[in-house]
């Protein structure tokens, strides 16, 4: 490793080596474990005598800062820990108010028995082999003959999202609709870029995504919640100020409802009256266990009213960052220009396998032994929970990767039984959070992601003696 030095400032050579080294250590940037580069590097690096370092390092030794390891060289000394400040520095640049509102994105993972956390597939399924070979084709030598892509993405990948999404979800679309993102996320962050000011209201579901409603009102944006049932959003208690409507019609996000060909019609038709956007999120439409999906509200819209947000994460792995979003031609420039402005045009090499994994079948292949997969888990689930009807219902779902449910007795609090499952090694998840303006309901989120058939019934029965303690 090369070490930056400053020689500069007072002191004669080895006092300057020895300080620099000193204030890494305390501030952090040397953490205990550190290898230094052995002084016969690093004094030729500096152009000084091989002594001057050693004579530093000897110093930093003997007063416990670095350690020697025969045969391996010297170390930061793991008994020491970098020196923070006890309080920020006055003047020191601080965020928006907005971020110190928002909680931190990624909250802690602890290790447990029995993981069953709402986010994503089981990874384990993954067809890595087959992603290899894919990806060593992409990146053949030609690859840097290849034209930069403005900010739509890989052309090829573009093509072969609209196919899939024209046969398997009646999505209208060609190619060049198809913008290619980071993932839905990205998706819904530049829909904010383009149509939202500060100060406009957005319309959720309540319950809903909680990462959306973070993301919107990171922007500025008014957040209102709307009411659930069991036909999906209420469309009747939409705000009239609504600029942007945000829906999981296939597969409402938490409960699983889907909304009907009514209340899908009569949105259609508020957005148009109130001209606002419907942002409609159709995750995990892909698993389906009961019956076939409703047509998206992007196949009815004839106004161009609805921007359609997809993405291949929680289809196949959440690190491959492929989503996309199909967005009303009136957006599609402003859009493009966005994602440059913040990604240019994303990672080609990932798009192009990405292109070659769908155009092969590989998709629908991998959908169809995943779903099988995840039909047997979540028939077993729901078999067990069956046992514990007295102190929990499910909601009803035909879709998606996790069990939404509620308690029979309100008065019990979900987050004190999340904390208390944990602490018998089960992992589950709160359902009031979710809920925004709405009077929260407390119940529990089971995920299918992480647990495997034989482990279920344990699992549901320690859920089901923290229930009834």
């Amino acid at each position: 490793m090369d070490l930056l030095v400053d020689l500069s400032g007072p002191g004669d050579r080895t006092t300057r080596i020895y300080q620099h080294l000193l204030d890494g250590i305390a501030s952090g940037r040397l953490p205990p474990g550190e290898k230094l580069p052995a002084s016969r590097t690093m004094a030729a690096e500096l152009g000084v005598a091989r002594g001057t370092v050693a004579t530093a390092y000897d110093r930093l030794t003997a007063e416990g800062y670095l350690e020697s390891r025969v045969g391996a060289g010297t170390f930061v000394s793991r008994e020491v820990g970098p020196v923070r400040p006890a309080s920020a520095p006055a003047g020191e640049v601080q965020p928006l108010a907005t971020w110190e509102r928002l909680p931190a994105a990624v909250p802690d993972s602890p290790s447990l028995e029995f993981d069953l956390s709402v986010a994503g597939p089981d990874t384990r399924l993954f067809p890595f082999a087959v992603w290899r070979r894919l990806v060593s084709a992409t990146l053949r030598p030609s690859l840097q003959e290849q034209p930069v892509y403005d900010g739509s993405g890989h052309p090829r990948l573009q093509a072969e999202i609209a196919r899939h999404l024209r046969l398997s979800r009646s999505v209208v679309t060609d190619g060049p609709d198809i913008l290619l993102t980071g993932g839905a996320q990205q998706a819904l962050d530049l829909i904010c870029r383009v149509l939202l000011e500060p100060g406009d209201t957005v319309a959720v579901e309540d319950p809903g995504y909680t990462a959306a409603v973070r993301l919107y009102a990171s922007h500025g944006a008014v957040v209102r919640g709307v009411s659930v049932d069991e036909e999906g959003l209420v469309v009747d208690a939409l705000p009239d100020d609504a600029r942007l409507v945000y829906v999981t019609p296939s597969h409402q996000f938490p409960t699983g409802a889907v909304m009907s060909l009514r209340r899908r019609t009569a949105l259609l038709d508020w957005a148009v009256a109130h001209h606002a956007l419907i942002v409609e999120d159709d995750y995990d439409s892909e698993f389906r266990y009961e019956s076939r999906a409703l047509a998206p509200l992007q196949s009815l819209d004839r106004c161009g009213r609805v921007a359609y947000v997809g993405s291949f994460s929680k289809v196949l792995m959440p690190m491959l960052r492929i989503g996309y979003l199909v967005a009303p031609r009136s957006l599609q420039p402003a859009l493009r220009t966005a994602k440059m402005l913040t990604d240019w045009q994303g990672d080609t090499v990932t798009q192009g396998a990405m292109a070659r994994f769908l155009a092969e079948g590989l998709l629908a292949a991998h959908v169809r032994r995943a779903t099988r997969v995840y039909a047997g888990r979540r028939s077993l689930l729901l078999r067990e929970l069956a046992a514990l009807d007295d102190v929990l219902t499910p909601y009803l779902s035909t879709a998606g990767l996790h069990v939404c449910t509620r308690f029979r007795d309100q008065r019990r609090s979900d987050r004190k039984l999340v904390a208390a499952l944990a602490a018998v090694g089960v992992g589950v998840e709160p359902l009031s959070p979710r809920y925004v303006e709405q009077s929260p309901v407390h119940g529990l989120a089971l995920g299918l992601r992480h647990i495997d058939e034989e482990r279920i019934p344990a699992a549901v029965r320690r859920i089901g003696a923290a229930l009834r303690r």
